[in-house]
């Protein structure tokens, strides 16, 4: 039985006073979250978490995540006494701490490293970027499986310590009703997660009032069906009881445990106990005084940390650590020289670099005027690469057939409870969870790649925006680009996705128009190691272009390039994906007509807003002002490219449920009809 003390007890009360002052200070912010669970957190960081404050980013620490980020200040705190080192932009630790007292007073201020809601990359001790509720239950649920993979690929007899870190996260009533929570907590119980504690902050408290207002079912019975361990603690200060909910927590092994902690919020602020105005807001300079009155505090003090209790906290923690990182380091020397293939394998991965000549002998896919899906043609070099690169893994939400992403290697496999080594992941029906496990996955170091139809990326938005703002080298692969779609309709044909996801910042997206364009995506996608990609493919099969006759594939690395060129081009014809055909046969239908058109494929606006000024003048000429831009999809945006008095062809409402001829006929996507606006460009 764990032994708590007056300086546990003082060092709780610290992390709860500094919260108010933050809080109060910055006159914004949630108080109450962190004050409620500062104990269970003071337990798990004091007792039970296995973290080297002076080595943040020693690979086989355990993971907490706070996906109640709105309670950041907790985080804070604890960040602050442990003590923990600052990382800085190169990933270099140093010897300044990540949150000295300073930056604690200047919570959710410009320029700090204490903003509104945690964010990686920014404060060393913050595993991931939370906020939007739900995903950092679902980026744990990645971590996990990934703790899984990492040990089952690289352990060996005799050094069973090499990845047996552990998963902890705090949620609160809010994560627990986003869908996103739903779905990875099913599939984390699915997959036995093992390695996996969530911890309920169950306050019943939301923004809008008491959880009864919309939210009375059984928490711990859903999480029982969803083949998770459940234990209760009825008194969120209750340090022994927490500690034992921690112990038991560790020892079951065979499924993740949810532990649901009864706790108020703002635990002791005398007059706004059990409402919800301390979720939200400070609670006012008198309430603080009281509160602080209330702990025994001394009232007027601002920022107080006692050194004793800071003291106590920090070798708490960093001596468990800091045992267990030099016993890790002891065992990957020993590791290092008794498997140096796979140690180099680990250091790469750790790097986020790829092995070498990891994109020497791609495919060269001969011409075809029938050509193939770029599905398909991705599904080729996916399996190629994914056996070049032992850490790239991943799935599909469930459409794996149609993305063609399933790796069929022999020693691909699936991942499973029993088979944790599989590169497949099967993710079921969860297209949001998948992307937020993604990010988990990423987070650990691993190459992962997520799947489905462009049109479902709806669900997975909120995650693939983390991506992007977490810097994070997560490859989506989704099919089923366009109108194309045909009989399944509109509500499977994608139309405003491409500029919805054009307009998030860092996303790279890329839409290929053949299967040599495929092969270059991918190996730009793959050399990304600070942004995620998003590949958007056809179902349908196009020509395999002739690259003896025009220009080389390669030329998508600089997002747009000049396919087909003309002496003296009167008209530009501008296009991505499946579309760049229309362009080239309309070429050819205005060369009958004596009039010159370049052709422009341009498979990706950002990495072509990305050149040099002269190479963009290059491709579309100034002075060039007749032009047609073609996508089947919105117009929003192309204007750019269009110019004041250029057209362009797109969609401007939904799609029909049809077969593709009839559909991409209906709505105008024809070379007779792009012809048809070039001329109308040059007044013809």
């Amino acid at each position: 039985m764990e032994e708590f003390t007056d300086l546990d007890r003082l060092a709780i009360t610290t992390i709860r006073t500094l919260a108010m002052d933050a809080v109060q200070k910055a006159n914004s912010g949630h108080p109450g979250a962190p004050m409620g669970l500062a104990p269970a957190a003071y337990v798990l960081w004091s007792r039970f978490l296995t973290y080297d404050p002076d080595d943040p980013l020693w690979p086989n620490r355990d993971r907490f995540v706070l996906s109640n980020g709105h309670a950041s200040m907790l985080l804070y705190a604890l960040i602050h006494l442990a003590g923990i080192r600052h990382v800085d932009d190169q990933g270099r630790v140093t010897e300044e701490p990540a949150l000295p007292l300073e930056q604690i007073q200047a919570f959710r201020q410009l320029g700090s490293r204490t903003p509104g809601h945690p964010e990686y990359h920014l404060t060393a001790g913050v595993e991931t970027t939370t906020g939007p509720l739900g995903q950092g239950v679902a980026n744990a649920v990645g971590m996990a499986i990934a703790q899984r993979w990492l040990a089952a690929h690289f352990t060996r007899p005799g050094f069973e310590g090499l990845f047996d870190h552990h998963i902890y996260a705090f949620c609160g009533d809010g994560c627990l009703m986003e869908g996103v929570a739903a779905e990875a907590v099913s599939l984390a119980g699915h997959l036995r997660l093992g390695n996996l504690t969530l911890l309920y902050d169950d306050n019943h408290i939301t923004i809008d009032g008491p959880t009864e207002l919309a939210f009375t079912e059984d928490v711990a019975a859903r999480f029982r069906a969803c083949h998770w361990h459940v234990l209760r603690v009825a008194d969120g200060n209750d340090l022994q009881a927490i500690a034992e909910a921690f112990h038991e927590a560790r020892r079951v092994r065979d499924r993740p445990t949810l532990i649901c902690l009864r706790t108020h919020i703002g635990y002791g602020a005398p007059h706004k106990q059990d409402t919800h105005a301390a979720h939200g807001e400070p609670l006012g300079a008198e309430e603080v005084r009281l509160t602080k009155r209330f702990y025994g505090w001394p009232e007027d003090a601002q920022f107080l940390v006692p050194p004793e209790a800071a003291h106590h906290f920090r070798q708490l923690l960093a001596r468990r650590g800091a045992q267990a990182r030099q016993l890790w380091h002891a065992l990957w020397e020993r590791y290092r020289h008794q498997f140096p293939e796979l140690a180099e394998q680990l250091l790469l991965l750790l790097q986020r670099r790829l092995p070498p000549h990891w994109d020497r002998d791609l495919p060269a896919f001969p011409p075809d005027p029938k050509g193939l899906a770029t599905r398909d043609s991705s599904g080729q070099v996916l399996n190629l690469l994914a056996q070049r690169i032992p850490w790239l893994l991943g799935g599909s939400a469930d459409l794996n057939p149609s993305t063609k992403t399933f790796l069929k290697f022999p020693e691909a496999g699936v991942f499973t409870a029993a088979s944790p080594q599989g590169r497949n992941i099967h993710f079921g029906v969860r297209e949001h969870a998948m992307a937020a496990i993604l990010n988990g996955l990423a987070l650990s170091h691993l190459r992962p790649y997520g799947s489905s139809f462009l049109v479902f990326t709806d669900y997975c938005r909120p995650a693939i925006r983390l991506s992007a703002l977490m810097h994070l080298p997560v490859l989506y692969i989704f099919t089923h680009d366009s109108i194309a779609v045909g009989e399944d309709g509109p509500t499977h044909q994608p139309v405003e996705h491409l500029a919805a996801l054009r307009a998030i910042p860092n996303l790279l997206v890329i839409r290929p128009c053949d299967a040599n364009e495929v092969v270059e995506a991918y190996r730009v996608a793959l050399a990304q190691t600070h942004r995620p990609v998003l590949l958007a493919l056809t179902r349908q099969a196009v020509p395999t272009l002739d690259r003896s006759r025009l220009a080389p594939a390669s030329g998508l690395a600089r997002g747009a390039y000049v396919l087909r060129d003309a002496p003296d081009p009167r008209v530009l014809l501008i296009a991505s994906g499946s579309e760049v055909h229309l362009c080239l046969a309309a070429a050819e239908l205005l060369d009958r007509e004596n009039i010159p058109a370049r052709v422009v494929s341009m498979p990706s606006w950002e990495l072509f807003e990305e050149q040099p000024r002269d190479y963009r003048d290059a491709v579309l000429p100034p002075h060039l002002t007749a032009r047609v831009c073609v996508e089947m999809a919105s117009p929003l945006g192309w204007e750019r490219y269009a110019g004041p008095t250029g057209a362009i062809l797109a969609m401007r409402s939904f799609g029909a449920s049809a077969p593709l001829k009839d559909v991409t006929r209906h709505f105008g996507f024809t070379p007779e009809a792009v012809a048809a606006a070039a001329k109308a460009q040059l007044g013809g």
